[in-house]
């Protein structure tokens, strides 16, 4: 076992204090689900969660589900975020390849293209980025958002491919993007049907 040096901020009575190091952790006898965070970690933890801290208290990791959740209103931005940054480029080459192409019928079939690569291009961008150790597209790491199992474990890229897929179906009926509001989870259809979660951090 390594040497434990790091200090970390303890919650205490809902507020941070600190740094402690171990040794002052010690004498305070935290416990498995006392949050605390080093300066280098972007989010608190349970001391269960935190290997250092396991070796140290013999603590047992313990899997514990979700409990915040990401809001509409962000799950929406980031996806704004997400097809800007998409369709973006693909509309600066698209306008930039128009300057060369004189006649209609190119334009016209450069236009088609364009229609059927941004969505293809956006489909499979989610489903890379939230089967990848991140769990989030660029979109949604802005707002510090991730997609997750119900448990709050990485998705598998079947699960990522199965959760883009089904997003037809809230979006067809439109009610599927509404469920978020009736649910403690704020899961929308696509969402249920695949088993994911959109949840964000911890906030003190």
């Amino acid at each position: 076992m390594q040497p434990a040096n790091n200090s970390y901020i303890l919650v205490i009575n809902g507020k941070p204090e600190g740094p402690f190091t171990v040794e002052e952790l010690k004498v305070r006898a935290i416990k498995p689900g006392d949050f605390l965070k080093t300066p280098e970690m972007d989010d608190y933890k349970e001391a269960h969660e935190i290997a250092e801290l396991r070796d140290v208290f013999h603590f047992k990791k313990r899997i514990t589900a979700p409990q915040y959740f990401a809001a509409f209103d962000q799950r929406l931005l980031a996806s704004v975020l997400d097809w800007f940054f998409v369709s973006g480029l693909y509309i600066i080459l698209g306008f930039t390849a128009i300057l060369f192409v004189s006649d209609q019928e190119s334009r016209i079939m450069l236009a088609i293209s364009l229609l059927i690569l941004i969505p293809l291009t956006n489909l499979i961008y989610h489903i890379v980025m939230e089967s990848s150790d991140r769990q989030a597209t660029y979109g949604k790491q802005i707002l510090r958002i991730t997609v997750t199992d119900t448990e709050g474990k990485r998705i598998t890229v079947g699960r990522a491919i199965a959760r883009n897929l089904c997003k037809v179906f809230s979006f067809i009926s439109i009610v599927g993007y509404l469920m978020s509001f009736f649910n403690r989870q704020q899961q929308c259809l696509h969402d249920i049907i695949t088993d994911t979660m959109v949840i964000k951090g911890r906030l003190f």
